[in-house]
């Protein structure tokens, strides 16, 4: 009978409705989540067969829900290194859970960035999700495979250990006085040897050797963080007979350093150019070579007679450059501006940054900055397709096809924004006009049942 079709018509509105206002509901009530993707309940009308002519039954209405995961949210401002907003598509890789994962344990994905270090350093979302990331091995390489997620791991920043750099370059910038007085060891005979009467000899034994008109020092870092004197002497030649050379030598503590004569790891000259710049080209410093570069190693399993650091101190072999382009010879005071050797000792994790390719450093108070992790993104054909789970997350569905993991910012992946985060997609001002009219559909929906209602009463009383 169409007055029951009627009745069942406005029962569907009632019903679609209701699931019209808890979708509002929802998204009024997320307004402030972050990443929180807005949904809509679509009516769809429902046709019935039509069995007799001239007559109609009505179908009524269904709720379609509707999910706009793919739109992007506002990307915000925020005060914490590790909050972070994706820029385009793509979604975090996240746990419920961060250690003795199995590629049985459920992964979901979301875009909630608003990570956090927890009591065991693990970066969680304040849904309590674990940020899972592609380890970062020891020769810097990322062991990524865009369709294997337990390739991915939970992400920890303090179970690190400590962290040392060896020295491997010194910058020096000084100044040679091209006029100064001439060590009595040079005039009236030059009596340096480098091999006889050393200046590294001297600094072992005043009573030795030959003293350096000039001194510079340095402290080089090892790697296990140790660190050690090395120090550049530097002796002028008879400015009669050679007025732009210096004797130049490289030594270190004896104690440390193996060598011939006891502790020398270098010797030979320095030449000046008539306008005080470092002549490289005919300098002999390293080796007795004209032109080679200022550098040289010192490796303990070398054996031999050559420069190295002592076995006992049982440390890696080490090459260390000097930067000795600003090292000039001026008519003025022999000084030392500045000494800047690179390396650092003993340091701890005091704090985490993200870039914008996902790559998570550890930052340490010695200043070293050691990559850990590198976040990958997971994409997918169709996004709107997910379904919800707790945590403002989704799970993968048919509908949302396979996931593929790339990295930030490659292959249609949206790059990571650091100190940011997504903001909730949803406009009050839509949703409380949505709410006004469905208030008004579904008093229309039930006026349709009393109306039905009352007309069945009329033909029940037709007997009367």
């Amino acid at each position: 009978m169409s007055i029951n079709s009627a009745m069942l018509s406005g029962v569907s509105g009632l019903v679609a409705n209701s699931s019209a206002l808890a979708a509002i509901s929802d998204n009024i009530a997320n307004v402030n989540t972050t990443a929180y993707k807005r949904n809509q309940v679509n009516f769809a009308n429902i046709v019935t067969a039509q069995a007799v002519t001239g007559r109609y039954s009505a179908g009524g209405v269904q709720g379609v829900t509707r999910q706009f995961i793919s739109q992007q949210g506002l990307i915000q401002s925020a005060t914490s290194a590790t909050d972070l907003a994706i820029s385009g598509d793509g979604f975090f890789v996240v746990t419920d859970k961060a250690a003795n994962l199995t590629p049985a344990d459920s992964r979901v994905f979301t875009r909630s960035g608003s990570f956090s270090v927890d009591a065991d350093g693990y970066l969680i979302n304040d849904a309590k999700l674990y940020l899972q990331g592609w380890k970062i091995e020891d020769d810097g390489t990322v062991d990524a495979d865009p369709s294997d997620l337990s390739k991915m791991g939970p992400i920890n920043i303090k179970n690190l250990g400590a962290a040392v750099k060896a020295s491997s370059n010194v910058v020096i910038n000084a100044n040679l006085n091209s006029q100064g007085a001439l060590s009595p060891d040079i005039s009236p005979v030059d009596n340096y040897s480098a091999a006889g009467a050393s200046m590294a000899d001297y600094a072992q034994d005043p009573t030795t050797g030959t003293k350096p008109d000039f001194e510079i020092e340095m402290n080089v870092v090892d790697s296990q963080g140790g660190t050690h004197k090395i120090t550049v002497g530097m002796l002028r030649r008879d400015p009669t007979t050679n007025p732009l050379e210096w004797y130049a030598e490289i030594y270190g503590d004896p104690s440390e350093v193996t060598g011939i004569p006891s502790g020398q790891i270098t010797a030979g000259s320095l030449v000046f150019s008539g306008d005080g710049k470092l002549d490289k080209a005919n300098s002999t410093l390293f080796g007795g070579v004209a032109g080679a570069d200022f550098e040289f190693t010192l490796d303990s399993s070398a054996g031999g007679a050559a420069p190295a650091w002592d076995p006992t101190l049982g440390i890696e072999a080490q090459t260390l450059t000097l930067n000795l382009d600003e090292l000039t010879q001026y008519n003025s005071a022999s000084k030392v501006k500045s000494v800047n050797p690179d390396g650092a000792t003993v340091g701890n994790v005091v704090g985490v940054e993200v870039d914008e390719k996902g790559f998570v450093s550890a930052i340490f108070d010695n200043s070293e900055v050691r990559r850990v992790a590198q976040v990958g993104l997971a994409t997918f054909a169709n996004p709107d397709g997910l379904q919800s789970v707790s945590g403002n997350a989704y799970r993968a569905t048919i509908k949302s096809g396979e996931f593929t993991i790339k990295e930030p910012g490659s292959s249609g992946a949206g790059s990571i924004s650091p100190n940011t985060l997504e903001a909730s997609t949803v406009d009050l001002s839509a949703e409380f006009t949505g709410l006004i009219t469905t208030q008004k559909a579904y008093s229309a929906s039930s006026k349709i049942i009393t109306t039905a209602d009352q007309m069945l009463d009329e033909l029940i009383n037709i007997r009367r």
